[in-house]
């Protein structure tokens, strides 16, 4: 028996051994490719940019409105923005969760994301909304899901007082046939999108600031999402999507990052699928035509409603009331807000975005198809 049990642990390792070369060559390989960049996204007007993720042009858990912008573009123009893993890139293929949980505390109040920016936009002025199209997204090589050990963090993960234990997992990601195996018999399609997608903060946003500093204007963590988009966790925003988030500082501040692979809406353990990106290619478009209170989404099939707050039940009043709003408002076919409010009792699908940061989300999905040509 004893032998038995140093074979499966040595199969273990050798398993695991095998992962982390592999995704480890594979990022190499996709590093040293860089320069042959595939460029063909179709975008028209404006400039194109590039914004690498390095430790001067990333932040790790917090939007500080003070950063220094790392790339002035007009609105219009196109940037390919780089994204790095989470702890400024210090999670990989191989980091333990014991070293996981020290770099969760080693940031106190923060996130542990990494993000890339902030980007100003010229033009972009309080009031104003930031117009984001999604254009392409091309991940690295790896990804992995985690969550924490309950008997340390009780409230974290919907299952959090159920799982003790903390668990992790790394995973090869198969862009070419996008997918990565969970394990010998599920495999997993991708469907990337960014975790986090914000421009700068929202001065009357109620999260405490970095350090319990009593000035709006002071770093806020990346954990929670709001107004100005921040940790939303949506996965609607995939390619060929756009967002609407309203505009609170001068020049915008864009930053993206927390980049997903693939999430269950819920995300229930915490973590999605976790990945980073090569690149994320957006066109930043400054609206005055457009005044919003909270974010809104846009597919190619549905308009999409946020709502976030500390309490479920809030969050999906908030999320109802974007909704009925919105079609209340809409030019296409007059509505009432009573029929709007039954509309969307009717069609619209209201999902639980995620309950794991903190403040929770919920999105409401308006199919676009129940608005019909006029014969």
């Amino acid at each position: 028996m004893a032998e038995l049990t140093a074979k499966r642990r040595l199969v273990t390792t050798l398993a695991i051994l095998v992962l982390v070369l592999t995704a480890g060559l594979y990022a190499a390989a996709q590093q040293m490719d860089e320069s042959k960049r595939d460029r063909t996204v179709p975008v028209s007007g404006g400039k194109y940019h590039v914004l690498p993720a390095t430790l001067e042009t990333t932040q790790w858990g917090w939007l500080d409105p003070k950063e220094p912008p790392k790339l002035v573009v007009n609105s219009g123009d196109t940037v390919a923005v780089e994204t790095m893993m989470h702890s400024h890139n210090k999670i990989q293929p191989g980091t333990t969760m014991e070293e996981i949980v020290a770099l969760r505390k080693a940031n106190p109040g923060g996130g542990p994301h990494s993000l890339t920016g902030p980007i100003y936009v010229n033009g972009a002025e309080p009031g104003d909304v930031m117009e984001i199209r999604i254009l392409k997204i091309t991940p690295k090589a790896f990804g992995v899901n985690f969550n924490l050990p309950g008997k340390e963090f009780p409230t974290i993960g919907a299952l959090a007082s159920e799982m003790p234990d903390g668990f992790l997992r790394y995973f090869y990601l198969d862009w070419d046939k996008r997918q990565a195996e969970f394990k010998p018999g599920i495999v997993v399609d991708l469907q990337p999108f960014p975790g986090t997608l914000a421009v700068g903060i929202d001065p009357k946003d109620p999260s405490p600031r970095k350090g319990g500093a009593t000035d709006p204007m002071a770093p806020v963590s990346t954990l929670r999402p709001w107004k100005n988009g921040s940790n939303m966790d949506i996965n609607e925003l995939q390619e060929g999507s756009r967002i609407y988030i309203p505009i609170f500082l001068k020049g915008g501040l864009v930053w993206t990052g927390d980049s997903h692979c693939r999430q269950g809406n819920g995300e229930v353990n915490l973590t999605a699928l976790e990945c980073a990106y090569r690149e994320i290619v957006m066109q930043l478009i400054v609206r005055k035509d457009i005044k919003l209170d909270w974010p809104r989404v846009e597919t190619s099939t549905h308009w999409i409603m946020l709502g976030f707050d500390e309490d479920l039940n809030r969050a999906m009043v908030n999320a109802v009331r974007e909704a009925v709003d919105f079609l209340a408002s809409q030019k296409m076919v007059a509505l009432t807000r009573y029929e709007a409010y039954a509309l969307v009792s009717m069609v619209g699908d209201c999902r639980v975005t995620q309950v794991v940061d903190v403040r929770k989300g919920v999105h409401c999905m308006i199919p676009k198809s129940v608005f019909v040509k006029q014969s």
